[in-house]
């Protein structure tokens, strides 16, 4: 092949994500929007267009969810060829609204390229599209849905936390039952209590839990760690669970069965997720119950994931 065929060639065929970690995020959880969006709620969205185009050039200060993309977006400088993440803007604004957001992003540095504007339809049809592993918004009702296509998804929890200066390693915490694997060990304890779910963990102590909606995410962070020494490692995962012995058991054998390495293991028996999270140094949490989020953001960022038996009625 001539060197114009092979110019050609490589000018038409598509490019690709390929095994890159996706993350797809909302501007309200990257930036601090609160302002923008009460001239919504409060005026609609003829003043809301009006209001974001007039302040264009006023650049927006970071959401709670910033500090985490700008770690994820770090481990493309420890192995810049390929880069090892993309992150994705999903928005709810249209192209002309957008601009603000995207003039934003420019300036804080961050290497976010792509975006989809939906002109206020739910971005969340497009996670799947861009290839994404991890969505994170302020909306409640997209992450459902990106659930139920099968997405791990989380609601940014409103935090007053400090942001984590123990370095520049990213942390992520997950909890267990309904976030890294299924509900149906907690919908025993549920609807059963306390000493039925824990018979029913010895019982089935050697049988692998099925995965919940954030394995295959711990799956793709798994990749990115394997690529590195332990000790030298820019990422670092831990599991906070109110499980607690003889539960442990089938949590550690199913994540043998998995070939994943959880770095750190928490299991508090019922214990506050809070202080736990903060000593860890967690860049976010993620759990399915809403009181345990409510607590653990009073010290890290969380993300709320409305997964399971936890979450219905």
């Amino acid at each position: 092949m001539c060197s114009r065929e092979l110019i050609l060639k490589q000018k038409i065929m598509p490019t690709t994500l390929g095994d890159k970690l996706v993350v797809a995020i909302s501007s309200r959880a990257l930036f601090d929007l609160d302002e923008s969006h009460r001239v919504f709620e409060e005026q609609g969205t003829d003043s809301y267009c009006k209001y974001q185009i007039e302040q264009e050039d006023v650049l927006l200060e970071p959401g709670v969810a910033f500090p985490l993309v700008r770690k994820l977006l770090a481990l493309n400088q420890k192995r810049p060829n390929p880069p090892r993440v993309e992150v994705i803007l999903l928005s709810r604004n249209n192209a002309d609204t957008g601009l603000r957001v995207f003039n934003s992003i420019q300036h804080h540095g961050l290497e976010v390229t792509r975006a989809a504007f939906t002109s206020g339809e739910s971005p969340y049809r497009y996670v799947s599209a861009f290839g994404a592993h991890l969505f994170l918004s302020a909306d409640p009702e997209d992450v459902k849905k990106a659930l139920e296509a099968g997405v791990a998804a989380a609601t940014i929890v409103r935090s007053k936390a400090s942001l984590n200066t123990h370095s520049s390693q990213l942390r992520i915490a997950f909890d267990g039952d309904a976030v890294l694997f299924s509900d149906d060990a907690e919908r025993v304890f549920k609807e059963q209590g306390l000493a039925a779910f824990q018979t029913s963990e010895q019982t089935s102590a050697r049988q692998p839990l099925p995965g919940g909606p954030f394995r295959n995410f711990l799956a793709v962070l798994q990749r990115i760690q394997r690529e590195y020494p332990p000790e030298e490692s820019p990422l670092r995962t831990a599991l906070v669970t109110a499980r607690g012995a003889p539960a442990h058991e089938r949590v550690i054998r199913t994540l043998r069965v998995w070939d994943i390495r959880i770095d750190e293991a928490l299991f508090l028996g019922g214990l506050d997720k809070g202080d736990f999270l903060k000593a860890f140094g967690a860049d976010i949490f993620f759990d399915d119950q809403q009181d345990h989020c409510e607590s653990a953001s009073r010290h890290v960022t969380t993300g709320h994931v409305p997964h399971g038996v936890s979450n219905q009625g």
